[in-house]
């Protein structure tokens, strides 16, 4: 079930034609897609394949599989970027964007102080030009992909 309102659910709506920063990896529960807007490379979302609004509302199986695409999707960066650490946060209270969604984020050894912790949202609303590109997420997507093949969950 998708919800029309819903950004999430609009992308899941197109599904087979998604680009790769939409559709990083997949399995039956969950997507994960490269952030929009966001200047740092390699920052994730993950996705419930239903329109879900709390995290309560998750069934078994997408919970169990929640974990391992977490852990998963943070071993893949790391390999990749060289991260010292993953955030992963919910919030999902956005207008749009109150489908669950978690990021997980990078976090590089020489992140800003004041872009630590909750400031790594700040990321998110930089000026254009510092933003990750289209064909940027999209060539991060690819070489995730790469990275993830063969691991539990990932299609």
């Amino acid at each position: 079930m998708t919800t029309p309102d819903c950004y999430a659910c609009g992308q899941e709506a197109g599904f087979d034609d998604l680009p790769p920063r939409e559709c990083v990896a997949h399995d039956e529960h969950w997507r994960v897609a490269h952030a929009f807007n966001t200047a740092v490379p390699g920052w994730l979302v993950l996705l419930p394949r239903r329109h879900v609004a709390a995290v309560h509302e998750l069934t078994d199986a997408e919970a169990s599989a929640l974990g391992m695409w977490q852990v998963t999707l943070s071993r893949a960066l790391r390999s990749m970027t060289g991260c010292t650490k993953t955030y992963v946060v919910q919030f999902a209270e956005a207008e749009g964007f109150a489908h669950v969604h978690f990021h997980i984020v990078p976090r590089m050894a020489d992140l800003q102080p004041e872009h630590r912790g909750p400031g790594v949202f700040e990321l998110l609303r930089r000026p254009e030009q510092e933003r990750v590109s289209a064909d940027g997420a999209d060539q991060v997507a690819r070489s995730l992909r790469a990275q993830l093949r063969g691991r539990p969950n990932a299609q």
